[in-house]
């Protein structure tokens, strides 16, 4: 397998596409926290007026704090603390200083949001909107977050801790909790509440991929063709994008073959069409969807 790239536009290009990134270990972190405070705040403020109102326990600490409340009339924030602390103390004993580090600052900040802004008014009293722009603010938040490599604590605290010491696939464990609290919302609460909080939950997971990835899904584009090496050229030097090399052979006629693995933006798909059929009309092509690309000419995480 051979890779290659046009050289001087293609690590231009790459430095203006960062853009964000920074070589400053000092600004990198204020960055971080201020993701953690910002995505926490928008987590606390879309819990309180669209979750709490309506009994919306979408999994985790908050919807176990959301269950407290209608049984024992507890502010929500104070069941987080309540339970983050010894989650987040067992993490530093069992995990490790370096991941208790991570997850001091949201597993305190979070529930401090959620108080201050307890008294702020819901804006709707229908379930269905509560679930769905409920799911958006956390999920965004969220988002937020973790683009920041910061963490909330809560039960994924528990459900690293379950993984680490039973070999249960973390996202498996991460469902097996937010599945329990779910459970416990329909059997507290009323059935139809734990449907909203599926809803929530879906809604949330969904829109955390949206702000890890952006607006800019990339494509991965396979080519098999017999003039692998004028599309090459043409890639490198007319499309200015890197591509590699793939040995592969025939099915039908046992024949060698090299296979070009490009990814492309969005919006250069159509171009690279063009320029794949202009240098070649019988190539065979394949383009499909890829959920993230980390590297050289694409955004960091």
């Amino acid at each position: 397998m051979a890779s290659g790239a046009k050289p001087g536009s293609g690590q231009s290009r790459t430095r203006r596409r960062r853009g964000g990134g920074t070589g400053n270990p000092t600004l990198a972190a204020v960055l971080n926290v201020a993701l953690l405070l910002i995505g926490s705040f928008i987590i606390a403020v879309s819990f309180n007026i669209f979750l709490v109102p309506l009994g919306i326990a979408s999994g985790g600490v908050s919807g176990i704090s959301i269950l407290v409340e209608r049984l024992t009339d507890i502010p929500p924030a104070y069941t987080q603390w309540a339970l983050n602390v010894p989650l987040f103390l067992l993490g530093l004993w069992l995990l490790g200083r370096r991941f208790a580090l991570k997850t001091a600052l949201g597993s305190f900040i979070l529930p401090l949001f959620v108080l201050l802004t307890s008294h702020w008014e819901a804006p709707t009293d229908n379930a269905m909107l509560a679930s769905i722009y409920g799911g958006i603010g956390v999920g965004a938040g969220l988002g937020l977050v973790f683009r920041g490599r910061g963490s909330t604590g809560g039960l994924d605290l528990a459900a690293q801790l379950l993984h680490k010491f039973t070999g249960i696939r973390l996202g498996l464990a991460v469902a097996c909790f937010d599945g329990l609290v779910i459970i416990a919302a329909g059997l507290i609460i009323k059935p139809e509440n734990a449907l909203y909080a599926l809803v929530g939950l879906f809604v949330t997971s969904k829109t955390i991929d949206f702000i890890q990835s952006g607006f800019s899904m990339s494509k991965v584009a396979f080519v098999v063709s017999n003039h692998s090496d004028t599309i090459a050229q043409v890639v490198l030097h007319d499309l200015d994008r890197g591509l590699t090399k793939l040995g592969a052979r025939g099915g039908y006629t046992d024949a060698e073959r090299t296979v070009l693995m490009i990814v492309v933006s969005q919006g250069e798909v159509s171009r690279l069409k063009q320029l794949v059929r202009a240098a070649d009309p019988d190539a065979f092509v394949i383009i499909s969807d890829t959920a993230e690309v980390v590297g050289q000419g694409f955004s960091l995480p």
